[in-house]
């Protein structure tokens, strides 16, 4: 069977500002963490936290996640950089490619900790509110490895099958592979999406809270993470018949899982950012203090009266209560 359509790929993946090169894979890393703080930002001042706080905690988790998702890179593709050979230096090269979720995730979750150490936000509360723009970041930054055609499908001939470029060491095709593959940056952008809509989902009608929504996010991509992996053809390390990363879907699932159960019954969080620039988490079931309906008169408070209780001799000229008035008792 022959396909009927396919998807095209760019012929280039960097431009020039002057002598600046603006890599595609870097604004889409960029544009994914504007996403992600965007999102994370209205999620946390609808719960009482105070404005802003996303992004000194982004400043934080932003560079670590880089720096853990390229030593993730370089750790599981050693023979890029220290084989016969490689180039050492190349594992610098951020910009070409080569970033690992697992270890943006590792490396953003110690950099947001250190953040929230800082500023008093607890890393729970905060995992909750970041899972949905975390994920949908994933999905936006995925289109990176289409502008540099890689992390590609095995051969496909469904309409939407990938056309894929060689490109050099300039950013620029160089020449066209044979057939058409499985866009499998599409499949996990969309993925990511279906997942963000499904952790804002669960989380109103279940009231997730207590670090269930960000159990069920590492649940919810790990899952698609894993079937879209298995797709791939680039060059992995195999442990029993399949590759590393789906090893480490399979044991992050069953560890998000495992959280997930354990945290039953804990509600969403609510804050409240005190003048002195604390933050206090609220009782998520503690109800409002009663407003006063403006249809109802306010019933007037009635005098204080100098006025001795016949029954109770002395206490109002003495000043004091009921309680206070009694003798002490053996």
């Amino acid at each position: 069977m022959t396909a009927l359509a396919s998807l095209p790929s760019p012929t280039t993946s960097v431009w020039h500002l002057g002598p600046i090169p603006l890599r595609a894979y870097a604004l889409c890393i960029l544009a994914g963490v504007l996403v992600a703080v965007w999102v994370s930002d209205r999620r946390l001042r609808a719960r009482g936290g105070p404005p802003g706080m996303i992004v000194d905690i982004a400043v934080w988790a932003v560079p670590f996640g880089i720096i853990g998702a390229r030593v993730y890179h370089v750790i599981t593709s050693p023979d890029h950089y220290f084989g016969a050979n490689g180039q050492p230096l190349d594992a610098f090269k951020i910009w070409e490619g080569g970033l690992g979720v697992w270890g943006s995730i590792a490396g953003g979750a110690l950099g947001a900790w250190i953040a929230c150490r800082r500023s008093g936000l607890p890393l729970m509360v905060l995992g909750d509110v970041v899972a949905p723009g975390l994920v949908l970041a994933q999905g936006v930054g995925r289109w990176g490895n289409w502008f540099n055609n890689e992390l590609f499908g095995r051969e496909t001939s469904l309409p939407w099958g990938l056309e894929v470029h060689r490109m050099g060491a300039d950013g620029r095709a160089v020449d066209v592979e044979p057939g058409l593959y499985h866009p499998t940056f599409l499949y996990e952008s969309l993925w990511c999406i279906g997942v963000a809509v499904l952790l804002i989902v669960a989380e109103r009608r279940w009231r997730l809270g207590g670090g269930r929504v960000f159990a069920l996010y590492v649940m919810g991509y790990t899952a698609g993470r894993g079937w879209i992996e298995h797709l791939r053809i680039d060059e992995a390390h195999h442990v029993l018949g399949l590759r590393l990363n789906e090893w480490t879907a399979l044991v992050c699932f069953i560890g998000g899982l495992i959280w997930f159960l354990a945290r039953r019954g804990i509600a969403p969080a609510r804050l409240e950012y005190t003048d002195d620039g604390r933050i206090v988490v609220l009782d998520p079931d503690a109800q409002p203090a009663t407003e006063v309906d403006d249809d109802e008169e306010p019933v007037a408070a009635e005098p204080a009266t100098d006025e001795e209780d016949p029954e109770q001799p002395g206490l109002a000229s003495a000043g004091k209560t009921e309680t206070e008035a009694k003798p002490e008792r053996d």
